[in-house]
Formats: C-alpha cells, sequence, structure tokens
C-alpha cells in the first residue's frame, strides 16, 4: 500500500494551542541569553516578536517628534522612545514614543503601566497594517486614553481615542498641513509638516 504524503497543505496552529509567555518568563530569557541581545523584540499578548528594522526616515521623525515634545511639554510629564511599557502580565511593548507622567526616578523598579500613559505613538513605514490593526486594539483594551500611528509612506497621523473593552471608538486621519495637541495637553501644538521628513 503506498504511503500517503501531504502536499501543498498548510498547517496553522490555532491561537489557543500556542505558549503564552509572561513579562516575567520573558525577562527570565533575556537574562539566560535565549533571547539574541542583537534582536530587538517586544512581548505582545504572551507572544515574542520581533521588531523591524527602521529607516532613516522612521529614525528621523522620531527625533523630530520627540524634541517638539520635549521642548513644548517640559518637565509636565516624561517623553520616553522606544522603552517597554507594562500592559498586563503577558504584553510589553516598546512603543516608538510615550508621553508618560511623573518622573525618571519614579520607574526605577518598574516600567510604565497604562495609568501612567498619556499618550503612546508609533511611526510607521512598513508596519502601519500592524500598527492600525493590532496594536490598536493592544492599546485599547488596556485603556491607553489616546494613541497615534504616523504614516510616513502616505504622510498621515492616524489619531485613535475614546478605548473601549475590544477597539477604539474613535479613528481620525490627519493630513498636511493639519496640526494636532495632545488630550493631555491642550497647549502643545504638533504640526504633521514638522514632523515628517521633507520631500526631495
Amino acid at each position: 500500500m503506498p504511503l500517503k504524503t501531504l502536499s501543498n497543505s498548510i498547517f496553522t496552529l490555532e491561537t489557543q494551542s500556542l505558549k503564552r509567555w509572561t513579562i516575567e518568563d520573558y525577562h527570565r530569557m533575556s537574562e539566560l541569553g535565549i533571547l539574541d541581545a542583537e534582536e530587538r523584540t517586544e512581548l505582545i499578548e504572551g507572544q515574542i516578536t520581533l521588531m523591524a528594522a527602521k529607516g532613516t526616515h522612521h529614525v528621523t521623525s522620531l527625533y523630530l517628534l520627540a524634541n517638539l515634545l520635549r521642548e513644548q511639554v517640559g518637565n509636565r510629564a516624561l517623553i520616553r522612545t522606544q522603552d517597554p511599557i507594562q500592559l498586563n502580565d503577558f504584553s510589553e511593548p516598546e512603543p516608538d514614543l510615550a508621553i508618560v507622567l511623573g518622573k525618571v526616578w519614579d520607574y526605577v523598579d518598574h516600567h510604565p503601566c497604562p495609568e501612567d500613559i498619556s499618550l503612546i505613538i508609533e511611526i510607521a513605514d512598513s508596519t502601519l497594517k500592524y500598527d492600525c490593526e493590532i496594536k490598536d486594539k493592544l492599546y485599547a483594551q488596556a485603556g491607553i486614553v489616546e494613541y497615534w500611528v504616523l504614516d510616513l509612506k502616505n504622510r498621515q497621523l492616524h489619531l485613535f481615542c475614546d478605548p473601549t473593552p475590544t477597539a477604539y471608538k474613535s479613528h481620525l486621519i490627519l493630513t498636511e498641513p493639519n496640526q494636532v495637541s495632545p488630550l493631555a495637553f491642550s497647549d502643545v501644538i504638533v504640526s504633521l509638516s514638522a514632523i515628517l521628513p521633507s520631500v526631495a
């Protein structure tokens, strides 16, 4: 009898069959050298994911944005870039930028939690779909009050607010040359043209 073979078949794992790693597991793997120190990773819903490489436009926009916010926010809050935040026991993302309440010394023994965070911003050059369709739900479920995604390719800013247990109620898209203020800092003015690399 000939052996039966599986050809051109695709096997996918159901979500419930995957091991969900906790933040404690994640940190322990890093300490033991199981995770490659040269690879940037983050923990999302119990899964360890590789972070996309940053292009020059991504780096430039992050500098422009961080400098603008630090200048206008001053000492009222911290502007953290690409640092971990703890959403729950299974998610420790590293957003491109977060406006966090308090002082540097407030986070010596823990990362900022949702109640500490006024705004999260992700910068998307190759990750727009992920940032707007996966991370938006992650941040909404955690109760992050406001979330922005800067879309470099289309030169747009996605604004998410009014979180619910499943998603954000509001999703607006800002185009040049408009400007916007974070909900928590109404006097801070962010012009879209000021945070996007100029087009040659």
